[in-house]
């Protein structure tokens, strides 16, 4: 092999036990925070479900919602900057785990006591999206950072973005009974559980910042850059780093997926007749097909030159919706998920993987929390265009081509991305 390993200077590759246990460690706030998010699956799908069946919502104004609870999702990348100049009590990430889970959950304990209203819906949940985003920035930085220290940000792309959808997976498959229990009689008191739930989880996560394990958070800041520069010197070095263009302009279209979401939904719901137990048991098989590739990329990661997997990635990625062409069912469309999932492992593994191994030293949570508000901006507007084209220009199909095209335009792309990170691997130590 005459790939360079993705190594920072001055460290080494660590044997494959004390690896094993920085990785399952890095990924347990990744994993608390998307079980807690009220703009994720296992109280933000009960909350779409809420506004769709109970509320009467229609597409559009469902992505208009979606669209206002996502501002701080979109500025996401200010919090990972704050994340990387502000230590709360001099602790680090510790202070940021302590004081926003703590002050999340305050939020999420008054929601749970109040009328469930249009109004309360939205200000609770743009309150809590806000606070969460500290958290974020904490755990998408301090994962960046350990994998870059010890080059191994293939293998932590896995587990940050297993942490991230393994939850997700769980959450659809209980979509049916979540919706069930936002109906009727007893939605109010099912919405106040779920809040519950999540000042439970996001005090889970204060617990991790002040008892969490010493080894995970000395070892980020053993790898971090000295801060001694500005804070507008800071944000000119960042400015100035060509390799986050090229993951910029990846990543906004990879996300911008204008028949992959919302549009999906409402064509399975009104097309397909589908319940909401199977439009939940779609996206679960769907996101579920992800997770076995991902285990493959994490193998494939320290072997193969990241260049040569964003290539494989990519390609597998632009036919990743046309199984969806044949559907005529509810049921062929379960069966159009399994590829779909299978497709899009690669590319979005290894397209996290060159956002960690792009990050300016010392700005890894900057850049990991701009890689993530990406995600919000491009999805929620491909959300917003797809209803439009789904209600008023040409239904379903329209979405599902422009999507494909989209997915299609990241090729050229790569072609932009640095050789010196394209040649690297992770070590295998």
């Amino acid at each position: 092999m005459t790939a360079e390993v993705a190594i920072e200077p001055g460290s080494t590759p660590l044997p494959a036990a004390r690896r094993l246990r920085l990785l399952l460690y890095a990924g347990v706030p990744i994993l608390i925070i998307n079980f807690a998010a009220p703009y994720l699956g296992l109280i933000g799908l009960p909350i779409t479900f809420f506004l769709k069946n109970r509320l009467h919502l229609t597409a559009n104004a469902t992505a208009q919602f979606n669209l206002i609870i996502s501002i701080p999702l979109f500025v996401g990348f200010v919090f990972g900057f704050i994340r990387d100049r502000w230590s709360p009590f001099g602790a680090g990430d510790r202070g940021h785990l302590v004081v926003f889970g703590l002050a999340s959950a305050a939020i999420y304990a008054v929601m749970a006591f109040i009328e469930p209203t249009y109004s309360v819906l939205l200000v609770g949940v743009f309150l809590v999206s806000s606070l969460m985003q500290f958290t974020a920035g904490a755990a998408s930085g301090l994962s960046a950072a350990i994998g870059r220290h010890h080059a191994m940000t293939g293998q932590m792309s896995t587990i940050s973005n297993v942490a991230t959808l393994g939850p997700q997976v769980m959450a659809m498959l209980a979509g049916g009974i979540l919706s069930g229990l936002l109906e009727g009689a007893g939605a109010v008191t099912a919405a106040r559980v779920l809040f519950l739930l999540g000042a439970a989880l996001m005090l889970a996560m204060t617990a991790f910042g002040a008892f969490g394990p010493k080894q995970l958070f000395d070892d980020a800041l053993a790898g971090a850059e000295p801060q001694r520069l500005t804070l507008g010197a800071d944000v000119m070095r960042l400015l100035r780093t060509w390799a986050i263009y090229p993951v910029i302009v990846i990543q906004l279209l990879w996300q911008f997926g204008p028949g992959a979401n919302l549009a999906l939904q409402y064509h399975m719901a009104n097309e397909l007749h589908a319940t909401d137990g199977q439009v939940g048991a779609f996206f679960a098989i769907f996101y579920a097909g992800f997770l076995p590739v991902y285990g493959l990329y994490a193998w494939l990661a320290q072997r193969l030159k990241l260049g040569t997997l964003l290539w494989i990635g990519a390609v597998l990625a632009v036919p990743q919706m046309i199984s969806l062409l044949f559907i005529s069912s509810a049921q062929t469309a379960l069966l159009a998920a399994i590829p779909m999932g299978l497709l899009g492992g690669i590319g979005q593994a290894a397209f996290t993987d060159l956002a960690m191994r792009s990050c300016p030293k010392g700005l890894e949570g900057t850049m990991m929390m701009l890689f993530l508000s990406l995600y919000w901006i491009s999805s929620r507007f491909g959300d917003l265009w797809g209803a439009n084209l789904y209600e008023h220009h040409g239904g379903y199909n329209t979405t599902l081509w422009v999507t494909t095209a989209v997915y299609a335009a990241i090729l050229p792309v790569l072609l932009l991305v640095p050789k010196r990170i394209k040649a690297t691997i992770d070590a295998r130590g």
